[in-house]
C-alpha cells in the first residue's frame, strides 16, 4: 500500500496523486501543521479557509471511499510538519513509498525530496501548461511575454477562438477595461453562512492566531464544492458583464468592485480553471456577457495564472531572494495596519486586513507601486504579500511581487519597472479627493503626493539602469526639461518623506 499525501490547497478530486492512487489500498494523508501556519504569518481567514476546506475535503473523500489519515492542528500526537506526518502514518500503517502531488512552493518540494520515505511526486496537472510546455515555449526567447504565451494557451484550450484567430479578430480587450468607477456597485459576492464544521475551525484559529494581522469574523467564504461552484455562477450572472470595464477601478467602501472573488478557490483546488473559464465563455456565448469582460476574464486565468506558474518553476528556488535594484529599505509598518495619511495605501492595507482581498490594482498600483518607489526591500515586500491574502501561494504570489510588481528578478516578467506617480490612482480611483495629500501638487510642495516625489525620485537614483530603457526614454526627457531647482525641491522633498517614514513618523 502507499500513502497519498494531499496538501491544503490540493482539495480536488482530480489531483494527479489520487489518480494515481489505488482507493481500494492506499491511505490518504492530510494534516493541518504548525510547519505551514508559521512560515509567514498566515491572515487567519485564509488558515481558516484552508482548514475548514480540508476538513469537509476529507470528509468527501471517506464517503467515496478512501481511508482518510486526517490530522488536526490540536491532536496530541500531531508532530507539527508534513514530513512528519507522513513518517508517522507510515509507521501506523506499515507503508514506506508516498504518492504526492508536486506542491506549489520549492520549499515544500524540498521538504519531501529529503523525507527519509520513497516520496513520488507527480506533476500537479491541474495546469493547461506542464513544465515542459513551459520550458519549450520559453526556449530561445530574448524576453519572455505573456501576450504571446496566452495566444498560445488560447489555441490550445480553443476558448473564444474562431478556428486558428481569436473571437472578434482581437486577442486582447484591454484598451476597453480602464474604466474608473461611477455610481454604485450593484453586486458583491455571493456570501455564506459558517456551518458547524466551519465554526469550529474558526474557534480553533481564534485561539491559536488571534494575533495575525487580519480579522477573522465575519467570515462568508465557501469551503466546499459545491459552494464554490454556486459562487462562480453567482459570478457569471451578476459580475461579469462589468467586469472588463471595471477591472483597474478603485472605489472607496467597495473591496469587491466587479470582481470575481473566486481565486482562492481556484487556487486550493475547489474550482477547476478550465471549468471557470468555460462558465466566462458561455456566457458570451449566450450574448449575457460582453467580448471585453469575458476575454479579460479569461486571459488572467489561462494566461496570466498560467504564465507565472510557469515562471516560478522556470526561474527556479532562489527567485524569491532576488533583489535586481539592490532595495534596502525596510517594510514600513503602516502596511501592517500603521497610520498613514496615504488615502489609497491606508485603504488598501484597512481592506486588507479586513477582507484577506485586494484586486490586482490595489496590490500593483498601489502597496506595490509604493513600495517600488520608496526601495523597500523585494523579499519583505514578497513576505507580505504570501502572508496577507488568502489566495497567496508562492507559485503565483511571488512572480507577481519580485517580477511584476517590484522589477526584482531584473526584468524576466516586465520590460520596464510598474511605476506611476499619483495621476494613475487619481485616474482610476477616488481616493485622492479625501487625502490629506494633494496629487495636483507638481513642484515638490510640502503638501505633494507622495506618489509624485517618489516617482521622479526613483528614476532619478536609477537613471544609470533605466535611461536606455525605450518605453522609459519620455519620462527620463519630461525630467530633463524641469528646471534645475525644480528637480532639486522634488528630490529633497522625497528625501524627507523617506527620512520620516524611516524615523517612524506618521506620513
Amino acid at each position: 500500500m502507499n500513502l497519498v499525501l494531499v496538501l491544503g490547497d490540493q482539495l480536488s478530486d482530480r489531483m494527479a496523486a489520487l489518480k494515481a492512487a489505488d482507493k481500494s489500498r492506499d491511505v490518504v494523508v492530510m494534516a493541518e501543521v504548525a510547519d505551514e501556519t508559521a512560515y509567514v504569518g498566515h491572515h487567519p481567514k485564509k488558515i481558516a479557509l484552508i482548514f475548514a476546506a480540508m476538513r469537509k475535503f476529507a470528509a468527501r473523500l471517506q464517503d467515496d471511499g478512501w481511508q482518510v489519515a486526517y490530522t488536526e492542528l490540536d491532536d496530541t500526537d500531531n508532530s507539527g510538519s508534513i514530513c512528519g506526518e507522513l513518517l508517522r502514518r507510515a509507521e501506523q500503517f506499515s507503508a514506506s513509498d508516498v504518492i504526492a502531488t508536486e506542491p506549489g512552493e520549492w520549499r515544500l518540494i524540498d521538504a519531501l525530496n529529503h523525507c527519509p520515505l520513497k516520496v513520488q511526486q507527480v506533476e500537479d496537472d491541474r495546469f493547461i501548461a506542464t513544465h515542459r510546455d513551459f520550458n519549450e515555449w520559453a526556449k530561445g526567447r530574448n524576453a519572455l511575454r505573456m501576450e504571446y504565451f496566452y495566444r498560445d494557451m488560447r489555441r490550445k484550450t480553443d476558448l473564444m477562438m474562431d478556428g486558428d484567430q481569436p473571437a472578434g479578430d482581437q486577442w486582447n480587450y484591454d484598451h476597453d477595461n480602464r474604466k474608473p468607477a461611477s455610481g454604485e456597485v450593484d453586486t458583491a459576492p455571493m456570501q455564506f453562512t459558517p456551518d458547524e464544521t466551519v465554526e469550529e475551525v474558526l474557534d480553533l484559529v481564534e485561539a491559536r492566531f488571534g494575533e495575525n494581522f487580519g480579522e477573522l469574523r465575519p467570515f462568508t467564504l465557501a469551503t466546499d464544492q459545491a459552494q464554490a461552484r454556486r459562487a462562480l455562477a453567482h459570478f457569471v450572472k451578476s459580475t461579469l458583464p462589468k467586469f472588463g470595464d471595471y477591472q483597474d477601478a478603485m472605489m472607496e467602501g467597495e473591496a469587491f468592485l466587479w470582481h470575481a472573488h473566486l481565486s482562492a478557490y481556484i487556487n486550493i483546488g475547489l474550482l477547476d480553471p478550465l471549468e471557470v473559464c468555460q462558465a466566462v465563455e458561455q456566457a458570451w456565448k449566450n450574448g449575457d456577457a460582453p467580448i471585453n469582460a469575458a476575454e479579460g476574464f479569461i486571459r488572467q486565468i489561462i494566461g496570466w495564472r498560467e504564465y507565472v506558474r510557469g515562471i516560478y518553476f522556470h526561474e527556479g528556488p532562489d527567485y524569491t531572494q532576488r533583489n535586481g535594484l539592490q532595495h534596502a529599505r525596510d517594510l514600513p509598518w503602516f502596511y501592517w495596519g500603521g497610520e498613514t495619511r496615504m488615502r489609497c495605501v491606508g485603504q488598501a492595507v484597512d481592506q486588507t486586513r479586513t477582507e484577506g482581498y485586494a484586486h490586482h490594482i490595489q496590490r500593483l498600483m498601489v502597496t506595490g507601486n509604493f513600495a517600488l518607489l520608496a526601495g523597500i526591500d523585494p523579499h519583505q515586500v514578497h513576505e507580505w504579500y504570501l502572508s496577507v491574502y488568502i489566495d497567496a501561494f508562492e507559485w503565483v504570489e511571488a512572480p507577481n511581487t519580485i517580477g511584476m510588481s517590484q522589477f526584482a528578478d531584473g526584468g524576466v516578467i516586465a520590460s520596464k519597472p510598474y511605476v506611476s506617480s499619483g495621476n494613475y490612482i487619481k485616474k482610476m480611483s477616488d481616493h485622492c479627493g479625501k487625502c490629506s495629500y494633494n496629487v495636483n501638487a507638481k513642484d515638490g510642495e510640502d503638501d505633494a503626493c507622495p506618489f509624485n516625489l517618489l516617482y521622479w525620485h526613483f528614476l532619478d537614483r536609477h537613471r544609470d539602469r533605466f535611461s536606455d530603457n525605450g518605453r522609459m526614454g519620455n519620462m527620463y526627457r519630461t525630467w530633463d526639461r524641469m528646471a534645475e531647482d525644480k528637480r532639486g525641491r522634488i528630490l529633497d522633498r522625497a528625501n524627507a518623506f523617506l527620512k520620516s517614514m524611516d524615523n517612524g513618523q506618521t506620513v
